[in-house]
């Protein structure tokens, strides 16, 4: 065959060698290598902030979320919050390592005189820390130390039944993060997940019992949520700790309210069925 090239020549180009699909022939047979994209490291969504602790006025660093870094998947039934390749729950709870205060970052800032009094005496004075490097993430076990942290304060400072209850709901959370973690291969390894799972298990019934006091002595927005949000949330957890007349109750109050929105509805209808179905399944 001539030279489909030939004649180039005359622009001073020597082609004459040249195989036109020579390249493509010595990739003929070989497999396109495609780079897998690498999942990014929890650290990527965290950035380390300076905070002044309303209790001892001192400065301190916390890791708090990026904001609009991190992307929100579909929660759990009983909205539990989910992100792609990172536990949010975890870094909910700001603790100055100072004096001991602690609570849930939203309201780190919410205390009055008499707390602040209250905390000083019954953990300042008493509180074992120190100001050292924070590490690039926290562990479940480092954050739910924390949350212990800032369930004691809002004891000691005598917080509402409502956010004692939203912060048992969301040390349940946490435990149920965990449990999603742990492998299940030996009897010991699958003795650790009941135990995991059994803690929480007891925090989800705090919850429940805290939430349910909070509806007979509190107003509404409770912990920054509507009623119609706290209502389903009890609902559901009745639902999962067996107790059916009272969830079957909630929800049907949620369907009949003219304040809840059609999202809440639909998520109390779509539970009013699970409900009619455990019931035949008794």
């Amino acid at each position: 065959m001539s030279n489909i090239l030939s004649g180039l020549e005359k622009f001073g180009l020597n082609a004459k060698d040249v195989s036109v699909f020579e390249e493509e022939k010595k990739e003929e047979g070989t497999e396109a290598k495609t780079e897998v994209a690498k999942e990014p490291e929890e650290m990527e969504f965290l950035l380390e902030k300076g905070v002044r602790c309303v209790a001892c006025d001192k400065v301190f660093k916390t890791k708090v979320i990026k904001s609009g870094r991190v992307r929100r998947l579909e929660p759990d039934e009983d909205l539990r919050p989910r992100h792609q390749y990172i536990d949010t729950l975890k870094y909910g709870i700001t603790a100055c390592p100072y004096c001991g205060y602690a609570a849930m970052t939203s309201n780190f800032d919410s205390l009055t005189a008499i707390q602040g009094k209250l905390i000083k005496e019954n953990i300042s004075s008493r509180f074992k820390g120190e100001a050292k490097e924070e590490p690039e993430t926290y562990s479940y076990e480092e954050a739910m130390d924390r949350y212990k942290l800032a369930l004691f304060n809002t004891i000691v400072k005598k917080g509402k039944a409502s956010e004692k209850a939203f912060i048992c709901l969301k040390m349940s959370w946490l435990l149920r993060g965990k449990c999603e973690t742990l492998p299940q291969e030996t009897p010991e390894e699958k003795q650790a997940y009941e135990q995991c799972h059994k803690e929480e298990m007891e925090l989800y019934q705090e919850a429940y019992d805290g939430f349910v006091m909070a509806t007979s002595t509190e107003m509404y927005p409770m912990c920054g949520m509507e009623q119609s949000t706290v209502d389903y949330l009890i609902a559901y957890m009745a639902f999962k700790l067996g107790k059916l007349d009272v969830a079957s109750r909630f929800v049907s109050g949620i369907l009949t309210s003219q304040n809840a929105n059609r999202k809440m509805k639909d998520k109390a209808l779509d539970l009013k069925n699970e409900i009619i179905q455990s019931i035949k399944n008794r």
